[in-house]
């Protein structure tokens, strides 16, 4: 399946749509319209790719609506070249866009089915990132400090290891809570404070220890 005409004209009303809901991060919205989503679903939901919501795929997993990509996109507050680690490569589609906002991306996923369907993929479609497979708690330390990172699961508490990995003046975008999460924002301002913001209620999928064979 291609990328065609009537995907790119989805995408740009998918993009106006967000902007209708408050996203005003120029890369963030043209890394949206940009990424073709379609690509990153089963074939079946192809004919609601574009439309603002989750979908499943493998392993009990979702892939995250655009409001939520694009949010936590725009919360990280990076600029082009920047190190970003992302925690829950899923179906890879929040590492496409970060990728086309010109970031180093650095992303970690916990199932070997997903890693193995969407490192490929990524690879496919001629975006350059590391991908590894593993716990995502522990984050990528050899590979630290990061300028940001955003975990696209729902944890029940902050990792420790995630903001030790850190630079000062980093942001680490994580959804905390277990049935419904808060998105919280933690920038760090030395090494050891760090400033809390938080910024409402979404649902993910929960962020689970250690890997799964």
């Amino acid at each position: 399946m291609g990328d065609l005409a009537r995907h790119r004209g989805k995408r740009n009303n998918l993009v106006k749509l967000l902007i209708e809901k408050g996203i005003r991060d120029r890369e963030v919205l043209k890394a949206i319209g940009k990424v073709p989503r379609h690509l990153f679903i089963d074939s079946s939901f192809e004919e609601f790719a574009y439309q603002d919501k989750a979908f499943p795929i493998a392993a009990g997993q979702t892939i995250s609506q655009p409001y939520t990509v694009a949010f936590q996109s725009e919360k990280l507050a990076l600029s082009p070249g920047q190190k970003v680690l992302e925690v829950g490569t899923g179906s890879g589609y929040q590492a496409a866009v970060l990728c086309e906002m010109g970031m180093k991306v650095f992303s970690i996923e916990r199932q070997k089915e997903l890693f193995n369907a969407t490192r490929p993929l990524l690879q496919k479609l001629g975006y350059t990132l590391y991908t590894k497979y593993g716990d995502g708690y522990a984050g990528l330390p050899n590979h630290a400090p990061f300028d940001g990172i955003i975990v696209t699961a729902g944890a029940p508490e902050i990792p420790k290891a995630l903001l030790h990995q850190l630079k000062v003046g980093g942001r680490l975008v994580i959804p905390v809570g277990t049935n419904v999460q808060k998105m919280k924002v933690l920038i760090r301002k030395t090494e050891k404070d760090f400033e809390l913001q938080d910024h409402g209620d979404f649902r993910f999928v929960p962020m689970l220890h250690d890997k799964n064979h």
